[in-house]
């Protein structure tokens, strides 16, 4: 075989491969997506239910418990579904006697349907029936926590007729007659006379 034999098959060969390629080459090109072409793609859809204006009544063996009040609520179905209320939510809870015990407003709420309990944000506030408030930007209310339903690790602040104590941290019944804080900061007195209504 002569040099001219081995040249051509050479180009024979390179023909061939590049005939190969260039399919291949193309293919590549043709499926370069943008980046948010591709997250829009990979995107689950999740299924949102909203309702306006919902009025929520819980009980237990026949007793009312609590009354949960909202201007909207959504009902997503995510991977892990949950219900929040991102405008405001309100909450009467009630005692044995059918009177209003202690009272929970909070401008944000969630609750999984696989757990038990509520988080709640951003100006959150419970008051008993003796008007001790409490303050705070975070709090859980766990109903299977029988006697501190609401507990935070964040800063607190509780507001008597007669102190205003601060803390880190908190655990309290959910009429609010009793509570804990976890690390107190600070106590101040004040006359009951510049209690708020």
């Amino acid at each position: 075989m002569n040099h001219s034999d081995n040249s051509l098959i050479c180009r024979k060969n390179l023909l061939v491969i590049l005939a190969l390629l260039f399919p291949v080459s193309l293919f590549i090109v043709g499926c370069e997506n943008k980046q948010s072409d591709l997250n829009k793609f990979n995107q689950k859809d999740i299924a949102v239910e909203v309702g306006k204006n919902v009025e929520i009544k819980y009980s237990v063996g026949g007793i009312k418990k609590a009354i949960l009040t909202g201007p909207i609520m959504n009902r997503v179905q995510d991977t892990v579904p949950y219900i929040e209320f991102p405008k405001s939510i309100h909450v009467d809870f009630f005692d044995v006697r059918d009177s209003i015990d202690s009272k929970l407003d909070a401008k944000y709420a969630q609750y999984k349907e696989t757990q038990s309990k509520v988080f709640l944000k951003d100006s959150v506030r419970v008051i008993n029936v003796k008007g001790d408030t409490l303050y705070c930007n975070e709090l859980y209310w766990d109903r299977s926590r029988t006697g501190t339903e609401f507990y935070t690790d964040k800063p607190v602040r509780i507001r008597t007729r007669t102190e205003i104590l601060d803390g880190i941290g908190m655990e309290a019944r959910q009429d609010f007659k009793e509570y804990h804080i976890i690390k107190p900061t600070g106590v101040v007195s004040v006359p009951a006379a510049q209690f708020p209504n």
